[in-house]
């Protein structure tokens, strides 16, 4: 960090993205700042952490008894630091103004410009373990709670089963708030939970992700209550040659646009380049959404290490949707598919 501080010809960084210091410092409390410059670092927090970061944060700990953003601008102001990053999409206005004005005109506060979200887009072998970790008990928590769904269950029943089954195998909490849409719902990308009924003739997606250790993972998959369609085998046979598509791509030094692009080739051959309405990936790690991000328009490139998600679609108004998505390690020759869910569209009976 110390490096690329002098590279980059600042004197120190000022983070506030809670994923951010806990990647730095592995404090996950609610309130917190971290203050990194070229020879120390500053954790500040409030006298309800103090234990915690005293016996499990290195650097100087400092003990708040007023609004952390203050404390950090004493700190810069003593230290006369002149350049200083920090996170612009993790400071409000109010608190920037309050920041600005507390470390005077000598000092010049420069966005971060994603710095930190790059260094955490390549994970650590440690980190790889944690997601792997993660997936695991998501699969699991799946395949418990899917062999178990009737018809007219409601959509709420099993998203709660699901967050419970996870819980149960280990996991803090979910990565975000699982997605359980049955019948023409599963043609809303981001569908809430509803009371509605899972009936005969309809398709079932889930998206869920387990968040363990701090670390996420993420999965999509389909069930069909009843016997298959041949209009909902066909969407389903489609997105998943446009999954495979995009996955046979994934490699160290690929640009995230081709992977992109291999999937929206796949569909629109099938027709359905306009049913697909959103990115075919993202980044994950401490955050369910990291860099970088597989969409067409983004112009960086695959590196070892990162955990992306691999996850086109196709929905189709009035009769419903199909994703289908793994967590993707890459690699240097390739991708390792962390997601040991079969892909299968599941027939419930």
């Amino acid at each position: 960090m110390a490096s690329a501080l002098a590279t980059l010809k600042v004197e120190a960084i000022l983070v506030s993205s809670p994923a951010s210091i806990r990647y730095l410092t592995g404090y996950a409390g609610s309130n917190g700042l971290v203050l990194i410059t070229a020879t120390e670092s500053h954790f500040f927090t409030d006298p309800r952490y103090a234990t915690d970061a005293r016996e499990n944060i290195g650097g100087k700990v400092h003990i708040a008894k007023k609004p952390l953003i203050d404390e950090a601008a004493a700190v810069i102001k003593r230290k006369h630091l002149r350049k200083v990053w920090f996170e612009p999409s993790w400071m409000q206005v109010e608190t920037f103004e309050r920041f600005k004005k507390a470390v005077g005109d000598k000092c010049k506060l420069i966005p971060s410009a994603g710095f930190l979200e790059g260094l955490r887009a390549v994970k650590s072998p440690g980190e790889i373990e944690l997601i792997r970790e993660s997936v695991r008990v998501n699969s699991e928590a799946f395949e418990k709670v899917l062999r178990r769904v009737q018809p007219n269950v409601r959509e709420i029943e099993v998203a709660a089963e699901l967050d419970f089954q996870m819980r149960m195998l280990g996991a803090e909490n979910t990565a975000f708030e699982t997605i359980v849409a049955s019948g023409a719902r599963s043609a809303l990308p981001h569908a809430r939970p509803t009371e509605k009924q899972v009936e005969p003739g309809e398709f079932l997606l889930v998206d869920m992700g387990a968040l363990r250790q701090g670390y996420c993972s993420d999965m999509t998959r389909m069930a069909f209550m009843g016997p298959v369609t041949k209009k909902a085998r066909e969407l389903y046979d489609a997105v998943l040659e446009a999954q495979l598509a995009a996955i046979d791509v994934v490699k160290a030094g690929t640009p995230v646009r081709k992977v992109d692009g291999a999937a929206r080739d796949v569909l629109k051959k099938h027709g359905l380049e306009k049913a697909f309405v959103h990115s075919t990936g993202h980044g994950l790690g401490l955050e369910i959404h990291e860099m970088p991000r597989i969409a067409k328009k983004d112009k960086s490139k695959l590196q070892a290490g990162m955990m992306i998600t691999i996850e086109p679609g196709a929905y189709i108004e009035g009769f419903g949707g199909v994703r289908i998505e793994d967590t993707v390690l890459v690699t240097e020759t390739g991708c390792e598919i962390l997601t040991p869910t079969s892909k299968e569209l599941v027939e419930l009976a």
